[in-house]
C-alpha cells in the first residue's frame, strides 16, 4: 500500500466492510421476523425466505481480497457469501430482494441466500453444498486459460483474468478440495483459493476434525504456494492478496490464501450457538475487523464525522433495499417453469 493512496484505500476498505455488516445485520433481523435496527419495520409479512448464513465478523476477508479483482475476474462463493457478493461489485438491493424471494432479486427469487449469482460482475454464484464451489472455480479458471491462450495465438492482448474461490475450513475435509487443487496445479490454472477459516463447521469446531496443519499445509503438499494471514486484519489481507493476485495474473499458477477469522454468529441466523464456549466468543469479538480498522484511523487524522458519514450511508442504503424488497412483487407462478433444463424429449428436471 503506497503512502500516497493509503488513506483512500483504507476508507474504501472501511466503506465496504460497513456495507457488508449493515446488510448482514438487517438480513438477520428480517430472517427472524423482527424490527429493523434502523427504527423501521423491516419485514412485515415479506421476511427473508429460507436459510440465512451470516458472515458477520468476517468482512475483512471479502473486502481485502475483492479489492484487487476486476469485473472480468470470476468468483465462486459459499453458503455464507453475502459479503463476497457485495465486495465483488454486485448491487445490494437485488441481493436483498433475492433473500426476500422477490421477482426483482438476482435470481428472480428462486435462488435465495445460498444461490445468489451476478454474472455481470463475474460472481458465478454462492453454493449451498460445502466445497462445491471449488471444482466450479477450477473449471472457470481452465476456461480462462484456454481463452487467453487463444487470444495470444491470434496476436491479441490477453486480459490475464483470474478466478477467486472462497471456501471454509470445513470444505478442506471434503474430496472436491483435493481434486480442485490437484487439477489447478497440474494445469497451472489462474486461480486463487481463499480459505475463510472461521473455526466452525456448522455446529462442530473444525480443529478436532482436521488432521495436520490445515489448509495451508495441504496446499503445500500439492506444491501450491500458500500464505496465512490474520483474516480480521483487513490491511494484512489486502497486502497479501495483492501479492498473490499479481503472481496468479503473471501465469505462476494457483495460489492459496489461508485467512484465519471467526464466525461470531451461529451456523444460521436463528441458531443461538449455545454449543459454543462464551469465553471463546468474547475473545473473538475483541478482534472485530471493523473496530480494528476504525482504531487505526485515529493515527491518520481522519475525523469521527467522516467515518460516521460512511456508516450512515451504509445504513440508509440497506434500509432502502429493505423497503424495496418489501414492496417488490412475488414471482409469477409461470416462473417455476423457466430456467429448467430439458432433455428434448418432453421430460423436465
Amino acid at each position: 500500500m503506497n503512502p500516497s493512496d493509503s488513506n483512500a484505500t483504507l476508507l474504501a476498505l472501511y466503506r465496504m466492510m460497513v456495507r457488508i455488516r449493515a446488510f448482514e445485520n438487517a438480513a438477520e433481523i428480517a430472517s427472524q421476523g423482527g424490527v429493523s435496527a434502523y427504527g423501521q419495520n423491516a419485514v412485515g409479512t415479506a421476511r427473508v425466505r429460507g436459510p440465512l448464513h451470516l458472515s458477520t465478523g468476517q468482512e475483512a476477508v471479502a473486502a481485502g481480497v475483492c479489492a484487487h479483482l476486476r469485473t472480468s475476474d470470476y468468483l465462486t462463493s459459499t453458503h455464507r457469501g453475502h459479503g463476497h457478493t457485495l465486495a465483488k461489485g454486485a448491487a445490494l438491493s437485488p441481493m436483498m430482494a433475492e433473500l426476500f424471494g422477490k421477482a426483482t432479486g438476482f435470481n428472480g427469487g428462486k435462488g435465495g441466500s445460498m444461490h445468489i449469482a451476478d454474472f455481470s460482475v463475474g460472481m458465478l454464484g454462492a453454493n449451498g453444498v460445502v466445497a462445491a464451489g471449488l471444482p466450479i472455480a477450477v473449471g472457470a479458471a481452465h476456461a480462462q486459460k484456454l481463452q487467453q491462450a487463444t487470444k495470444t495465438a491470434q496476436g491479441l492482448q490477453p486480459e490475464n483474468a483470474i478466478t477467486v474461490c472462497f471456501f471454509g475450513d470445513g470444505a478442506i475435509n471434503r474430496g472436491p478440495f483435493l481434486e480442485a487443487l490437484n487439477w489447478a496445479k497440474v494445469f497451472a490454472l489462474p486461480v486463487l483459493f481463499v480459505c475463510e477459516d472461521n473455526r466452525w463447521s456448522a455446529t462442530t469446531a473444525s480443529e478436532p476434525m482436521t488432521a495436520g496443519a490445515g489448509a495451508s499445509a495441504r496446499a503445500l503438499s500439492f506444491d501450491i504456494a500458500a500464505t496465512q494471514v490474520d483474516g480480521n486484519d483487513v490491511i494484512e489481507v489486502y497486502q497479501a492478496t495483492q501479492a498473490l493476485v499479481h503472481q496468479v495474473r503473471a501465469g505462476s499458477g494457483p495460489r492459496l490464501l489461508h485467512a484465519l477469522t471467526y464466525r461470531v454468529k451461529g451456523h444460521v441466523s436463528v441458531d443461538p450457538a449455545a454449543y459454543r464456549n462464551p469465553h471463546e466468543l468474547a475473545a473473538a469479538l475483541q478482534t472485530d475487523p471493523i473496530a480494528r480498522l476504525r482504531a487505526r484511523f485515529g493515527a491518520l487524522a481522519l475525523t469521527e464525522s467522516a467515518l460516521a458519514t460512511i456508516e450512515n450511508e451504509a445504513v440508509a442504503e440497506v434500509q432502502a433495499a429493505l423497503d424495496a424488497a418489501a414492496a417488490a412483487p412475488w414471482p409469477e407462478a409461470s416462473a417455476a417453469y423457466t430456467d429448467i433444463q430439458t432433455t428434448g424429449a418432453g421430460t423436465w428436471f
